[in-house]
């Protein structure tokens, strides 16, 4: 039990996907101007990033590796991730129009999210059990939910400040990014 709770909390704050591993940079940035979206994306990338390294463990186990197939381990998890990203899609179309409305061109871009995609590779790299794989996956989708709802509310925060017009929008959000990423090395301690 302490070595899941260990995993869970290093994957959510000590090697932070986005923060630590700097995976997922453009969608980190892209919907962080508004709360209800980055939960929105947040959730998506957790739903995602859990069920596409479930299955791409069970593809890599059972398909690529006996078969001697490891070399298209890319293509197979490309393939996978963009299948579940259509599925989410098509969800969010049909039961939340005002969030799929508002996540726009970046819900696609999960199917090119390097964090989506490192989770996957991350948990193969490691050797990773299955229930492992589904542990760090889902906590890794949560990292990266959190740090975007915290740089989203930072970013609503700097919208009403005053901020020097070269600044504003991108490059303002870009520091707060690193600055985040500073503290959360704070987090290296805990984990021996």
């Amino acid at each position: 039990m302490k070595e899941y709770f260990l995993l869970f909390i290093s994957a959510i704050f000590v090697n932070n996907i986005v923060l630590a591993q700097y995976l997922g940079n453009c969608p980190f940035i892209g919907t962080s101007k508004k709360i209800s979206v980055a939960l929105g994306m947040g959730g998506a990338v957790v739903f995602v990033a859990t069920m596409a390294a479930s299955i791409t463990w069970s593809v890599q186990k059972f398909l690529l590796a006996p078969l001697g197939l490891q070399y298209l381990q890319t293509l197979t998890f490309i393939l996978v991730i963009a299948s579940l990203v259509q599925f989410v899609e098509m969800f969010l179309k049909k039961a939340v129009p005002p969030l799929y409305k508002a996540l726009g061109i970046f819900l696609p871009l999960i199917t090119t999210n390097c964090a989506v995609m490192g989770i996957a590779i991350i948990c193969q790299r490691e050797e990773f059990s299955f229930v492992k794989t589904v542990a760090f996956s889902f906590a890794s989708g949560l990292g990266f939910m959190l740090a975007l709802v915290v740089l989203s509310a930072i970013r609503e925060r700097i919208e009403v400040s005053r901020v020097p017009k070269a600044m504003k929008g991108t490059p303002i959000a870009l520091i707060m990014a690193g600055l985040m990423s500073l503290a959360f090395f704070a987090f290296k301690g805990m984990i021996a």
